[in-house]
Formats: C-alpha cells, sequence, structure tokens
C-alpha cells in the first residue's frame, strides 16, 4: 500500500475555479455540505445493535472531498446554524436546539466532527486517495479522533466507562459499515473525476 502524489482534492479536481471564483464556490460548497450534514442527522437507519444516523458517513466524506481547511470550515458552519438555534442536529429540536443542545452530551461529537473532517482532509490532500486501503485507513481514522473527542466530553459527565459503554460500543459495526462505505464513495469519486482528465 503507497500513497499517490496527488496532492489535488476531489473537489478541485471535479470543479476546479480561478482564485476569483473561488470564494463563491467555496461558499457554495460550504452550504451544500451543512445541508448535507443537516439531512444526514436527520436520517435514522435500522441497524444491530441501535438505529444509526449517516453523520459522521458526511462529515468524512465532506473532509476527503474538500480538503481540511473548507472541510473543517464547512462543519463549522454547520455548527455556527446549530448555534444560532437551527435544528440542524439528530435529535433536533425535540432534545433542546442551539448552545444548549451544544453543551449537552453530544457536544464532544460535534466538536470532533471538526478534527475529523480536518484530519481525512488533510490525509486526502497528502496522498490516501490512491487505493481502497488508504481511503480505508483515512477514513477509520477520522472515526477515531470523532470517537475520542466524543468520549472525553461524554467521560467529564457520566465517567469514561459509561461513556464508552454507552457512547462508543454499541456503535462499532455502524461505524465500521460507514467507513467502508465513505472509503468506497471516495474511490468512486475519484474513478470518476480520472475519467474527465
Amino acid at each position: 500500500m503507497s500513497a499517490t502524489t496527488n496532492r489535488a482534492t476531489l473537489i478541485e479536481t471535479l470543479w476546479p475555479a480561478a482564485n476569483a471564483q473561488t470564494w463563491m464556490r467555496n461558499a457554495l460548497l460550504a452550504l451544500g455540505g451543512s445541508v448535507l450534514l443537516t439531512l444526514s442527522a436527520k436520517i435514522s437507519v435500522p441497524f444491530y445493535p441501535v438505529p444509526m444516523t449517516m453523520q459522521t458517513l458526511a462529515v468524512l466524506i465532506i473532509g476527503s472531498a474538500f480538503g481540511w481547511r473548507l472541510g473543517a470550515a464547512t462543519v463549522l458552519f454547520y455548527l455556527a446554524q446549530g448555534a444560532m438555534g437551527l435544528p440542524v442536529f439528530a435529535g433536533t429540536p425535540e432534545k433542546g436546539i442551539g448552545l444548549a443542545y451544544m453543551v449537552g452530551p453530544t457536544g464532544g461529537y460535534l466538536l470532533g466532527f471538526v478534527a475529523g473532517a480536518a484530519l481525512v482532509g488533510w490525509l486526502a490532500e497528502r496522498g490516501w486517495s490512491g487505493s481502497l486501503a488508504w481511503w480505508l485507513a483515512a477514513m477509520f481514522l477520522g472515526h477515531v479522533v470523532i470517537f475520542a473527542f466524543g468520549t472525553a466530553w461524554l467521560g467529564t459527565l457520566i465517567g469514561l466507562e459509561k461513556a464508552w459503554m454507552l457512547g462508543v460500543a454499541p456503535f462499532y459495526l455502524a461505524t465500521l459499515f460507514k467507513t467502508l462505505l465513505a472509503a468506497l464513495c471516495m474511490k468512486a469519486g475519484w474513478s470518476v473525476a480520472n475519467l474527465h482528465r
């Protein structure tokens, strides 16, 4: 397994923009990414042992496709919408909205979204896009970062052992599934991009 030397992101390859247009392209991508994140938070897929949302899948695809700067900025834009009280998160508005929701039990996972998107974007920019194996490794590491933030935050509220049992253990199968799906999506995206080069 070896990384490629290609450092362009998928978006830069599919939608290159002149310097004068980059800000407009990035604004549209951030807006579209925040809509995707909102929709992914609202989707609940029956799974064992608990239902799963598709949010971490969307976070990691956005990070890898956009690169670390735009990927992290897109997730921050999404979090800003939530902080302003828009019902963009999973379980909102039923479980609360705004900053009150963000400092609750899932607050660490929200912060982890930013770090996870930045990490997979950074890895993608460094050539972790040459094979399915590289994508699997990048998406796995992205999930590890998201869960690390989430577990640490939840651990301060209920203790680390309970945080692990409630915030990580029930989701391992869904996480493995989403890791594979995210890697396959990015591999397919690059296959399409390479056809148009």
